[in-house]
């Protein structure tokens, strides 16, 4: 997975999620924030230490991330 500098992870920063650099800004509440409709420009004017870039590279990271060989199962009553 190729690495974005603008995305890191350390134990010692939000538990090791991974975060937009030089935030506490999780991957994973820019993910919530988008799934719940808000866009990445209202993202960013809540979020003034967030650019587009930074969102965007969080997008990527995550899509990186998924795309390993672990499978995630969706209906655990089959």
């Amino acid at each position: 997975m190729a690495t974005d500098p603008r995305i890191v992870s350390n134990p010692k920063i939000m538990g090791g999620k991974p975060v937009v650099a030089g935030t506490r800004i999780t991957v994973e509440l820019i993910l919530e924030k988008l799934a719940a409709g808000d866009t990445p420009s209202e993202i960013a004017e809540d979020y003034p230490d967030l650019n587009e870039e930074s969102i965007r590279a969080a997008i990527k990271f995550a899509a990186d991330a998924l795309r390993s060989d672990f499978i995630y199962p969706t209906d655990t009553a089959a």
